[in-house]
């Protein structure tokens, strides 16, 4: 069901079992690739465990042809902040990579982004991951019918930007569902009240993309691969989250 004011899609029961479906799914094969993580790993090790992995779900891969994306996952590295291809870059001790990955279910869409430690890593590399998760839950703890797609990036902004780290904001979150990208666009800063309104039935793309140094970004020659201007690392979380007449259901659980 359209919501005629926003265009923004509104799922029916059915569909959201869909996605549902395609949210367990992907994060079950983000656990896989979790454990698979170790120094001397390539990303395109990481990225043919979840083609496996989707193929053994009988479900399609989200990303793989998107806008003639190359892979299954976005394999992020270090200062990469987001759509990093997957290539024999071997990992190494005190790396940190973002996986991007997501499944289709019966035309439904589930989005989802972990960052993780290779090795040993600095305390600031740990708390630039610990702080990105949190700043991710607390704008799904905003994603409540009533509230705003403001709340949802005012909760990120007003955590991170104090500590200060650099947050991006030229990539955003996204509504969900029929296609990996629909309306709304859910920036990660934010005037709390403004922005679409919240209501039971819509799905979000939550992702919070944090940098340990500036807010500033650039595209590679490669057309895909967004790195931090200053070349200091970027940890990036994302959930697939359902607005219900209660709290929020994270689908990529």
């Amino acid at each position: 069901m359209l919501n005629n004011k926003t265009n923004i899609l509104i799922k029916t029961d059915k569909e959201i079992s869909y996605m549902r479906e395609a949210g367990n799914i992907i994060a079950g094969i983000m656990d896989k690739m979790e454990k698979a993580i170790e120094p001397g790993i390539t990303t395109i090790e990481l990225d043919n465990i979840c083609r496996k992995e989707i193929k053994k779900n009988n479900v399609k891969p989200a990303f793989l042809g998107l806008y003639d994306f190359p892979n299954t996952i976005c394999a992020s590295v270090n200062e990469e902040i987001v759509h990093g291809i997957p290539s024999k870059r071997k990992l190494k001790n005190g790396d940190i990579i973002s996986i991007d990955a997501g499944v289709i279910v019966s035309g439904f869409y589930s989005d989802h982004a972990k960052t993780f430690k290779v090795g040993d890593c600095a305390q600031k590399e740990i708390d630039l991951l610990s702080d990105t998760l949190e700043s991710l839950n607390l704008a799904i703890s905003e994603c409540v019918s009533g509230k705003y797609v403001g709340d949802i990036g005012n909760a990120v902004e007003k955590f991170i930007c104090p500590k200060g780290y650099g947050l991006v904001r030229n990539y955003t979150g996204h509504g969900i569902g029929r296609t990996l990208h629909e309306p709304p666009q859910v920036p990660n800063f934010g005037v709390p009240g403004t922005g679409a309104k919240l209501v039971p039935g819509m799905t979000l793309a939550i992702e919070p993309m944090v940098n340990i140094g500036k807010d500033d970004t650039k595209l590679c020659d490669d057309g895909w691969t967004v790195v931090t201007s200053d070349g200091a690392k970027s940890a990036h979380f994302e959930n697939t989250v359902l607005i219900t007449e209660s709290k929020p259901e994270v689908l990529t659980s």
